[in-house]
């Protein structure tokens, strides 16, 4: 019979593998401050940060990170054959698998994130063009990673504002966060 792995040491294994790789919580709400500030004046930082702790509970973004980031460290020690180390190793432009891992886990918070995911994905700003430029490591898979995350998190505060400005109760707002937690 197959054991599941409990889902807060898959949490915990995707938050340490994030750390380790330089990227923290903060870089990540930065970069979804940026995007929401335009659009709400009174955003909180605190809010950013929320939001972005939040996506990291789906199981769909830690599998993500889990996977990527290993292709990442298995290319840093030449472990993947050939020719595909040389494809990831480079980040090269026609490659779009780590595109395709990252995109999957943003359909969860909708068009906005798909959209956004885009975006960052070319505007690459923050801790993003940090990974993208840092040749010391691999981190074709990451940086899209962190696209995914930042953008699904911009995309969950845009909602979750939305629901304040209408003044929907704890409660409710609550009740749509939890179904928004599913998978």
């Amino acid at each position: 019979m197959k054991i599941p792995v409990p889902c807060n040491i898959v949490e915990q294994a995707a938050r340490r593998l994030l750390e380790e790789r330089g990227v923290t919580i903060q870089a990540i709400a930065n970069i979804v401050y940026d995007l929401q500030a335009k659009y709400n004046p009174d955003l909180q930082m605190e809010d950013c940060i929320e939001s972005a702790n939040a996506v990291l509970w789906k199981r769909e973004i830690q599998h993500a990170i889990l996977v990527g980031v290993e292709l990442d460290k298995l290319a840093e020690k030449g472990l993947l054959s050939e020719p595909l180390l040389s494809i990831v190793r480079s980040d090269e432009g026609l490659f779009g698998v780590d595109e395709t891992i990252a995109l999957g886990s943003v359909f969860g918070f909708g068009s906005i994130a798909v959209t956004t995911f885009g975006y960052l994905d070319k505007a690459k700003y923050g801790i993003i063009k940090d990974l993208d430029m840092d040749k010391s490591k691999t981190h074709t898979f990451l940086d899209d990673l962190v696209c995914s995350i930042a953008a699904s998190a911009a995309a969950r505060l845009a909602h979750r504002l939305r629901d304040r400005d209408e003044n929907r109760s704890r409660d409710e707002i609550s009740q749509r966060e939890d179904e928004d937690l599913i998978g």
